[in-house]
């Protein structure tokens, strides 16, 4: 059995659009990074499934590969950016970030 590009693809939108919803409304620092995370695998998800149906080039495969390395860096930098501004700031709100900028 065989699943269609289309539903792959409808899929990796439905991912891609709560990722971006999440991002854009929520004001919590680890919900903001959970967000990027939904977004880069959504992406991930429409390479590889691209790349499933073109099977002779392997390029999705490896953007795919960069993206998770990409998506690991961020979370760990990102996971200690929130670390350090909740035990200076003691809250991980968005909006209390303001303090970064001097």
């Amino acid at each position: 059995m065989t699943i269609p590009l289309e539903y792959f693809v409808i899929v990796s939108a439905a991912i891609f659009l709560t990722g971006a919803v999440g991002f854009l409304l929520r004001r919590n620092l680890l919900v903001l990074l959970m967000s990027i995370e939904l977004m880069l695998n959504a992406v991930n998800l429409t390479l590889v499934a691209f790349n499933r149906q073109y099977t002779g080039d392997h390029t999705g495969q490896i953007f795919t590969f960069f993206i998770i390395a990409i998506a690991a860096a961020e979370a760990a930098v990102g996971l200690a950016i929130v670390l350090a501004f909740f035990r200076l700031r003691n809250t991980v709100r968005s909006d209390d970030a303001d303090l970064l900028r001097n």
